[in-house]
């Protein structure tokens, strides 16, 4: 019986991976978050401001990533997109091969707890909570205490003498340092962060975004950060620029 010739083989290749396209595409394609025909406006009486026009951008995993843009461009609303809490008129957001934009609020949620790290410009700390136990709430959510981690993150945000303390106690600085070791803490696949430096003192904010590039670079975790300061796109592996709702972007 004659081997089948090379021509054939190589027919029958090409015809299962068309066959496959989908998986073919997924397991050829590094993108950890792609959005496409991205697009969010809102309506003030019977006006209508389009606030993202039709994005098209895509984050590599493992990449640090900056959102930049002056205050009401639109790059808050991007991110809250990007990290499906909110859903656009228009457009798709892939996270690690799901559709973020077909999926429930209770689904959403769920991802958020086992995907997402979030760093909010108003720290959204819980006021009944210490400085320790609330970098310790996402492992006590996901029922996976871990005493030693939540420590290496204190001390590593420099709030030793403020583990007891409740937000109330705390300077925002500190607040914005706690929370940042609160999306640090277990280990995502990508955090958000919305000017995680933005109220803080210089040495201050030197050290926290010294913390979350470190994070990033020795974990592999994809970081998206909002921010106004030109300075901190020397870090970054890709720059997107957001003006007046319409996207671009380039490779550092």
């Amino acid at each position: 019986m004659k081997e089948p010739s090379l021509t054939l083989t190589v027919y029958f290749n090409v015809l299962w991976i068309v066959s496959n396209i989908s998986e073919y595409k997924y397991f050829m394609n590094s993108d950890l978050l792609t959005a496409t025909n991205l697009s969010k406006s809102v309506t003030l009486g019977e006006r209508r401001i389009d606030i993202i026009k039709n994005a098209n951008l895509s984050i590599e995993a493992g990449d640090c990533v900056m959102l930049m843009g002056k205050s009401g461009s639109g790059k808050s609303t991007l991110l809250g997109l990007l990290a499906g809490l909110d859903y656009p008129d228009s457009g798709e957001v892939w996270l690690d091969g799901k559709n973020l934009t077909e999926l429930d609020e209770e689904t959403l949620a769920k991802l958020r707890q086992t995907d997402m790290g979030f760093v909010f410009q108003s720290f959204h700390l819980l006021p009944t909570l210490t400085v320790a136990e609330n970098i310790a709430f996402p492992l006590d959510i996901a029922r996976k205490p871990d005493n030693g981690r939540v420590e290496e993150l204190i001390q590593a945000v420099g709030l030793e003498h403020r583990a007891d303390s409740l937000p109330s106690q705390l300077s925002g600085g500190e607040q914005q340092r706690t929370a940042i070791a609160r999306a640090l803490v277990a280990r995502r696949k990508i955090i958000f962060a919305e000017e995680p430096t933005g109220k803080l003192a210089e040495q201050h904010a030197r050290q926290v975004m010294n913390l979350l590039l470190d994070f990033q670079q020795q974990s592999g975790t994809t970081l998206v950060v909002v921010t106004h300061d030109p300075s901190l796109t020397t870090h970054a592996d890709k720059v997107i620029e957001v003006v007046d709702g319409v996207v671009s972007g380039s490779v550092v």
